[in-house]
């Protein structure tokens, strides 16, 4: 059993970069049903992280 077997995850889910890091696919991300809002490298729901404004004001 493979690696990506073992985590539960189908051919096409993921694929490994360069660097070795896992990257999911559309595919993946459309299996899981929602978008996790983390600007991944292939959302299919159009969530950008550019976009979106991050508060930086302190807390409390």
């Amino acid at each position: 059993m493979s690696r990506l077997e073992q985590l539960g995850l189908d051919p096409g889910d993921c694929y490994f970069t360069e660097e070795g890091y896992l990257v999911f696919t559309a595919q993946y991300h459309l299996k899981r049903g929602y978008c996790c809002q983390s600007g991944c490298r292939h959302c299919p729901y159009g969530f950008n992280t550019k976009l979106v404004k991050k508060d930086k004001s302190p807390p409390g």
